[in-house]
């Protein structure tokens, strides 16, 4: 068992066939023999019957083959008499017993195969004579001639299905082995695969090669490739993963490190201080306080990445999203008077979200430009009746080249890190993780001159009132 096993596929495949070949050559050949000997069995009666039928139209016996026996039988009292002359054996009963048959069935010829003691098998075939009246003419040959016909097409059939049977194993099995080569190839680029490192590469450039098979080799190899494909595409989305988590923990490392070097100077000026002036101790708690307080927006900003990376923590409900950007409009313009900024909306657009968030949202995206643009920069919000709010401004806009990762966790245009203008990189990012939470999109587009966010939301209702 464990030998079959080990046997290739090819070999079994190729043994299966030998072996339904020879079960189909073993009934071939048993129909052919059958049929042959059947054959060659009407032929001899047909020879004995023209011997007998000359015999019936003469008196005297005419010379008979070598090995064949003819007699004459008259009747009385029922028991056959052998008529003198003729050709019978040296014991003539059993040729007696099939006149005696032949004359009580009474049919004008009779067949029967006897047994002649020391001379073996024979066909006899009875007939009545034309010219001994009463008499019955019995005419037996050997089989002997025949069932040497008979063996000698036997012999034959089993020597050609034998070898029949051998070419068909051995090209058989070349047949398959060629057949069966592509998946060979697909079995060695499976093995190929395990010479790759994979564990810091996305890069799988295994694939199945050649071609013919048939139709289903083809799809088996194409679905081998499809596969490849998905696992190359799941190892670079793996490899990426990674590296963004290297840069993430690099990043929030860095960003948490500035503010508590900070906590940490000001603490020990403040403790060498302490004997100094009041306004001076003021300062230098004012300081710790200022940078604790960006740390701690820091960590909140990680915390809610982290929140809606895990789950999605939104209270939704039916909200109005023009008092949501009505609301972040008149924030801004309060804090930022030195940025003209229009509004416009229908008087209510529910969408089925969380209000909170989506304030800041908006809150994130005007702060961004208050940040990154010029004093005097306008602004603009829209809402539309189908739930898609735009914000956009006329500042320098962002490069192109930078438009791609402009989304992504403490990635900044400022390469130096320099906070002259403060943030952390992570207002984009909240922006759009909140957004996709949500089952929206946001998407940016920028020019000189010009750049415009795209927040689209699942609108649940929309009651269009006349503008305020």
């Amino acid at each position: 068992m464990n030998a079959w096993r080990r046997t290739s596929l090819g070999t079994r495949l190729a043994l299966a066939i030998g072996v339904l070949a020879l079960v189909v050559f073993a009934i071939v050949g048993a129909v052919l023999v059958n049929s042959a000997q059947r054959y060659l069995g009407r032929q001899f009666d047909g020879q004995i019957a023209k011997n007998q039928e000359v015999w019936k139209s003469k008196a005297s016996i005419p010379q008979q083959p070598q090995g064949w026996y003819s007699v004459a039988f008259t009747f009385q009292n029922g028991q056959a008499s052998p008529v003198p002359g003729g050709s019978p054996p040296d014991d003539s009963d059993d040729l007696a017993k099939v006149a005696v048959k032949a004359k009580n069935v009474g049919r004008t010829e009779y067949y029967e195969t006897v047994f002649l003691h020391g001379e073996g098998s024979y066909r006899a075939r009875a007939c009545p004579s034309n010219t001994i009246p009463g008499a019955v003419l019995v005419t037996a040959a050997p089989f002997r001639d025949l069932d040497s016909t008979v063996r000698w097409f036997l012999t034959v059939s089993i020597a050609v299905f034998a070898g029949a049977l051998v070419v068909l194993v051995v090209v058989g099995r070349f047949v398959l082995r060629r057949g069966l080569r592509p998946l060979s190839d697909m079995a060695a680029t499976a093995h190929n695969i395990t010479s790759h490192d994979l564990t810091d590469s996305s890069n799988l450039p295994v694939r199945a090669q050649g071609a013919g098979g048939g139709p289903e080799v083809e799809e088996l190899r194409t679905s081998f490739n499809v596969m490849l494909d998905h696992i190359d595409d799941s190892l670079a989305a793996r490899t990426a993963a990674e590296h963004r988590l290297r840069r993430f923990i690099a990043d929030a490392s860095h960003e948490l490190r500035t503010p508590l070097t900070s906590i940490r100077g000001y603490a020990d000026l403040f403790r060498y201080a302490a004997a100094n002036e009041p306004a001076e101790r003021e300062a230098h708690l004012a300081k710790i306080r200022e940078e604790t307080e960006r740390m701690s927006v820091l960590v909140d900003d990680l915390l809610l990445l982290a929140r809606l990376d895990a789950e999605t923590p939104l209270r939704l409900e039916d909200t109005n999203l023009v008092e949501v950007t009505s609301s972040a409009a008149q924030g801004f313009v309060a804090a930022h008077p030195d940025y003209p900024l229009s509004f416009d909306a229908p008087s209510t657009v529910l969408v089925h979200a969380d209000s909170m968030r989506l304030r800041q949202v908006f809150d994130n995206l005007l702060t961004n430009i208050a940040r990154h643009t010029p004093p005097g920069t306008s602004v603009e919000l829209t809402v539309s009746a189908s739930g898609v709010a735009t914000v956009t401004d006329t500042g320098p806009g962002i490069p192109p080249d930078h438009q791609a990762r402009i989304f992504d966790r403490f990635y900044r245009i400022d390469d130096s890190r320099s906070r002259h203008i403060g943030g952390t990189g992570l207002g984009l990012a909240i922006v759009h993780s909140i957004v996709s939470a949500h089952g929206g999109t946001v998407t940016l587009s920028s020019q000189p001159g010009r750049t415009e966010f795209t927040i689209s939301l699942r609108r649940t209702q929309n009651s269009r009132l006349p503008r305020t």
